[in-house]
């Protein structure tokens, strides 16, 4: 079956008819972008459902921002917590309107280095507690008939990196989860969008937000001069990212995919046309694999 392209986006943004007070359910709220999104989002008036898998880490927010902010305790990869706290959520502020899953964090570790083990806890969190979060929170969308569902994904969700490769893998499965979302849902009134962000001063390079695999002598070398490149790497401001989370979960029509920062559309363009050239180049080799028709 040949697959059917999702309906274009606007152009540029177009703002939704109305602008009333938004309820956000937020994973990862603690800390990077999860905390400052939260944050914008209290700042302008929206109610929004914190959640971290330390309470205590969010107690700052519950005392500046009082009755407008639930504080919750979540760990992503326990399905049955996540049910119960979307559904305390939900029949705390009575709709939610924006479910933001920003949970995750990084393997460090070549391909060779990172067990099994350590893979597949990336993925309990990055992909099996996304599912979960979405999956408890779906049917509540549908009887609302709205609502909008935004998941963090990255720029390393288009091209790779070597070192973080297993980390990057996660979000090439995050993309294809969420492009498939986005067309089972839409007859239900509920939009998807995947957050892309570049290379961003936040504390996903702290030791909570990375796993280090046992490395091997023979790669170390490689990885100094990877991690003395990324050293290097400009960083964007995270304060200056709420505008674009807001104009997307404001548009009457948000786009499937948004970039965060200046840096990943260029690197896509060359990555693509990278791509291309050589799928272009061995077209006759592919076309001949057709075979007869049948």
């Amino acid at each position: 079956m040949t697959p059917q392209p999702l309906p274009a986006g606007p152009a540029a943004p177009a703002p939704a008819a109305s602008a009333a007070p938004k309820i956000w359910f937020i994973t990862g709220a603690s800390r990077g972008f999860g905390r400052v999104w939260t944050e914008a989002a209290l700042q302008r008036g929206d109610k929004v459902a914190a959640t971290a898998r330390q309470l205590a880490s969010l107690a700052g927010l519950t005392e500046k921002y009082g009755l407008n902010v639930l504080a919750l305790e979540l760990d992503v990869t326990s399905p049955e917590q996540v049910k119960a706290v979307v559904a305390q959520a939900h029949a705390h502020f009575g709709r939610l309107d924006v479910v933001l899953n920003n949970a995750g964090y990084s393997l460090v570790g070549t391909i060779e280095e990172a067990s099994l083990a350590d893979v597949r806890a990336l993925y309990e969190t990055n992909i099996y507690g996304t599912l979960s979060v979405l999956q408890a929170v779906l049917p509540l969308l549908r009887a609302q008939g709205h609502g909008h569902l935004l998941g963090v994904s990255s720029g390393l969700g288009h091209y790779t990196l070597p070192v973080i490769g297993y980390y990057c893998s996660s979000k090439w499965a995050f993309e294809a989860i969420h492009e498939s979302l986005a067309a089972e849902v839409a007859p239900f009134g509920i939009n998807v969008t995947i957050i892309e962000p570049g290379a961003y001063a936040t504390e996903f390079g702290s030791p909570e937000s990375l796993r280090f695999a046992p490395g091997l002598e023979v790669y170390a070398d490689f990885k100094n001069q990877f991690f003395g490149n990324l050293r290097g790497l400009e960083r964007g401001d995270p304060a200056a990212t709420p505008p674009a989370i807001f104009a997307v979960v404001d548009a009457a029509q948000p786009p499937l995919r948004l970039f965060l920062g200046s840096h990943n559309l260029p690197m896509v363009r060359a990555t693509y046309a990278q791509r291309l050239a050589v799928w272009e180049a061995w077209e006759t080799v592919a076309d001949a694999a057709q075979g007869a028709a049948s």
